[in-house]
């Protein structure tokens, strides 16, 4: 990076994730040219576009997600908003209407079904049609609450967006055949979904309304994870970074309490949720990479691949 500028918003980044100094490298090989092929195409498309970044769980989605947000509005010249699939889910409330209406399974947040798409669609719509003077409101989820955080308190996107940037673990999931759900993917299927009513209601929204809503990304990058195996790894060892942050926190004052409330899983606890996920991620992990425009492999040790571009 030449760039001097450049250099220390990346440092500044880096720093502020508490990501290892490496990291500058990644940037520099997988992001920079993940960032100017993006200006590439808005130059040709001469409109707003919209990004779609998909990755299974622990791949970096966020982490790419900020970089190059922050490369493309401060370093690129475009107008940059970015939202997740985690800020439209439903709210509890209606959550554990669903559940109680459809399936038990869907108190837990995540698969297809749980997210409020149309909400999802209307802020798009909100970015790429906005007046320059216009402000458009983008939808924030409190995890520790398991709630959508009140509307007066969502942050604010000023202005007309030129990039989008959407990412989520199941974005531009594809249906499986009926045949496929036929046969339990794993225990919790066969335990607690033994007659597939939850997971054939999952296969039908990305079948739906979750389609129309996939239907408005322009260019789909895809962070491949290594197997469904690293997947349950990786979100075993954040539990664990978890576990460690709380043992460490000041025994005093607010920092304490608010890390005392977060709710450590077990390692059975995490495996459970990851089965949630488990259908939708394989068979992304097994049809998208020959249709993703682009292509970013993970390695076991979470660093980013070259970016491997499909041509028209």
């Amino acid at each position: 990076m030449s760039d001097r500028s450049l250099e220390q918003t990346v440092s500044a980044l880096i720093q502020q994730e508490g990501l290892p100094d490496a990291y500058a490298e990644t940037v520099e090989k997988t992001i920079l040219p993940l960032a100017d092929r993006i200006c590439a195409l808005h130059d040709t498309e001469k409109q707003p576009i919209v990004v779609g970044i998909h990755g299974a769980q622990g791949t970096g989605k966020s982490t790419l997600t900020l970089f190059l947000r922050e490369i493309l509005l401060r370093h690129r010249n475009r107008a940059t908003a970015n939202f997740s699939l985690d800020d439209i889910y439903l709210t509890r409330a209606e959550r554990e209407d669903l559940a109680e209406r459809i399936h038990p399974l869907f108190k837990t947040r995540g698969v297809p079904g749980t997210h409020d798409v149309a909400l999802g669609q209307q802020v798009l719509h909100r970015l790429r049609s906005a007046a320059p003077e216009g402000a458009t409101p983008i939808p924030a989820f409190d995890k520790s609450r398991d709630d959508r955080v009140p509307r007066d308190q969502w942050p604010v996107f000023g202005g007309r967006a030129e990039v989008i940037l959407l990412e989520g673990w199941c974005l531009d999931g594809r249906p499986e055949k009926d045949s496929a759900l036929a046969e339990p993917m794993n225990r919790l299927e066969e335990n607690e979904d033994p007659d597939g009513v939850w997971r054939r209601y999952v296969n039908d929204q990305l079948e739906g309304e979750y389609r129309q809503f996939f239907d408005e990304i322009d260019y789909l990058v895809m962070l491949k994870a290594p197997s469904m195996e690293c997947v349950l790894e990786w979100r075993r060892l954040q539990e664990q970074k978890l576990a460690k942050k709380i043992r460490n926190a000041p025994k005093r004052g607010e920092l304490h309490a608010n890390a005392q409330d977060l709710r450590i899983m077990t390692d059975d606890e995490v495996g459970r949720f990851v089965m949630h996920y488990e259908r939708v991620t394989r068979a992304c992990l097994a049809e998208m990479p020959v249709r993703a425009d682009v292509l970013i492999n993970v390695a076991e040790d979470h660093s980013l691949g070259l970016p491997q571009f499909r041509e028209a």
